[in-house]
């Protein structure tokens, strides 16, 4: 027990009494400003947490309705985590008969680095990046064009996408694309397996106003698989598309028709080509391309094509097509857009070209194997005043048997539409001319033709020059016209009678000019001048 008298009373000086040290001060401000921050930290999270999925299902602005399985939320790493995502129409969840859209599922999503403030004052999400897994996407559209024109990708793409989030990089990893017409729902388009990075990406409203709405620093794409209808009449498939900054690898293009010979000369009013082409690899490099005051251009360093085989087929029996056929100069001036390609190269490649009179004789042949080519300067003339001359060099095997060598040169912005073409065959055997001249002549040649050089210079009106040959035992057979599997001796008789059938070891020389039919090709005219040239020293 205490008892008074025992306390000692100790008196107190206030003047003494010692201050709080500045280093506590800061530590219970910096734990207050923490604790602050906790607390502000938790009602954003618990705001975004309820708030989020509202945004993105109902919320959002965009035509597009947004569901997901599961949603998970960081706001200390600032990633939003997404699973099984589902894209469709606002439209067609109102209108079942409202089909055309985009349709895209998505079996995982990971935003990265997002502003939750932005978030908060503009229900939108600005992120550093998104990443989308294995995405299946569907476009169904009205019409069967791809692309109907660069707004609607505006529009039906970037807009719908910039009203719900907003990031700097896009990575998609092995998705899947079709693009259905809606009518018969047959594929316009489809791909498998692709992967897409587009890094500092910028969208502002002037990038919205030009014909690509946004601009990016480095992008790369593949995909595989690939299917795209061109027309009712082709479609191109490719095993494998990559792009890696500006340079493009293709692996087994091919432009394919979607009709056999019988079905699509019978869909015909007038007489045309029917094209089967394909390539084992094709490799652009340094290729840029875009619009340029609205104008589309395309430049590249150079165009390489490996193994590519061509079969030209054309059928005369529809009525001839009488429209006048421009030259390569004009085709080229005339493009609408900016185009200049560098050096464009075939290598180890294949050339067919078939024309079938009367389908009882079969198709006449003409083929050029080992074909290699290399063109320089070709451009287009839009825009352009002054242009060096486009040079075509062709080395290759006429009939697989011959060598065959041709150097033609043009100028685009020449409006006379002016070349000039050389080239040489050695050791043609006439005979190998039988696939050709049969259907074609109702005729046959033998004998070898040991050189033949041309030289000719032309326009869209004549073409004059020269022609020298050099052959021996040359024989004509012709055969009869209501039974072209016999021969008609007595023509085949006067014939050879008319014909030098020996130059004598010598080589001969005529002179050619022939005019030009303007319903015809270049081509026809180049044959027109060596069938001329050859006529003229055998007979």
């Amino acid at each position: 027990m205490i008892r008074w008298p025992d306390l000692v009373l100790i008196p107190l000086d206030f003047n003494k009494t010692k201050t709080m040290p500045l280093y506590k001060k800061v530590i219970i401000g910096l734990v207050s400003i923490i604790i602050l921050l906790l607390l502000i930290n938790l009602g954003v999270n618990f705001w975004v947490d309820r708030q989020l999925p509202k945004i993105i299902s109902n919320k959002n602005k965009s035509s597009y309705n947004i569901t997901y399985k599961n949603l998970d939320v960081s706001l200390w790493s600032g990633n939003i985590d997404a699973t099984e995502v589902v894209i469709v129409p606002k439209a067609a969840l109102n209108d079942t008969l409202q089909k055309a859209g985009i349709y895209s599922k998505i079996k995982s999503l990971q935003i990265k680095k997002f502003k939750a403030w932005d978030l908060i004052f503009d229900d939108k999400i600005r992120a550093r990046s998104i990443t989308i897994n294995g995405p299946e996407v569907v476009i169904y559209k009205k019409n069967e064009k791809a692309i109907n024109d660069t707004k609607s990708f505006r529009t039906k793409v970037v807009d719908p996408f910039r009203e719900i989030i907003v990031v700097s990089d896009i990575y998609l990893k092995e998705g899947r694309l079709k693009m259905v017409y809606v009518k018969n729902n047959k594929d316009i388009l489809s791909a498998g397996n692709i992967n897409l990075q587009l890094e500092g990406i910028v969208i502002t409203e002037e990038t919205l106003k030009n014909k690509i709405p946004f601009s990016y620093q480095k992008s790369s794409v593949s995909c595989e698989k690939i299917y795209y209808r061109i027309n009712p009449f082709y479609h191109l498939e490719a095993a494998l598309f990559q792009k890696e900054g500006n340079q493009v690898r293709i692996s087994k293009l091919a432009l394919i028709p979607s009709y056999g010979r019988k079905g699509f000369v019978k869909r015909l009013q007038k007489e045309k080509d029917l094209y089967t082409v394909t390539t084992d690899s094709a490799s652009i490099n340094n290729i840029h391309w875009g619009f340029e005051n609205d104008r589309f251009f395309i430049n590249a360093n150079a165009i390489h094509l490996d193994q590519l085989s061509a079969n030209i087929y054309r059928s005369k029996t529809p009525p001839d097509d009488l429209k006048k056929k421009s030259l390569n100069n004009k085709l080229l001036r005339d493009l609408k857009f900016s185009m200049k390609i560098d050096t464009l190269s075939m290598r180890n490649s294949l050339v067919v070209y078939e024309e079938e009179i009367e389908p009882k004789r079969g198709p006449a042949k003409v083929s050029f194997s080992q074909f290699n080519l290399t063109a320089t300067n070709i451009q287009s003339g839009f825009g352009q005043k002054k242009l060096p001359d486009t040079k075509i060099k062709i080395n290759c095997r006429l009939m697989n048997t011959s060598q065959l060598k041709a150097n033609w040169t043009f100028n685009v912005m020449d409006r006379s539409d002016g070349f000039k073409i050389r080239g040489s065959v050695h050791n043609f055997n006439t005979e190998k001319l039988y696939p050709f001249v049969k259907p074609y002549m109702n005729a046959s040649i033998k004998g070898v033709l040991d050189e033949i050089h041309f030289n000719f210079t032309g326009n869209s009106d004549v073409m004059k020059g020269d022609l020298d040959l050099k052959y021996h035992d040359v024989k004509v057979t012709f055969y009869r016209k209501n039974k072209p599997e016999k021969k008609n001796k007595l023509k085949s008789f006067i014939a050879n009678l008319l014909i030098k059938n020996d130059s004598d070891n010598k080589t001969k020389k005529a002179d050619v000019e022939v005019k030009r039919i303007p319903e015809k090709s270049f081509y026809n005219l180049l044959w027109r001048g060596i069938a001329e040239g050859l006529k003229k020293i055998l007979i």
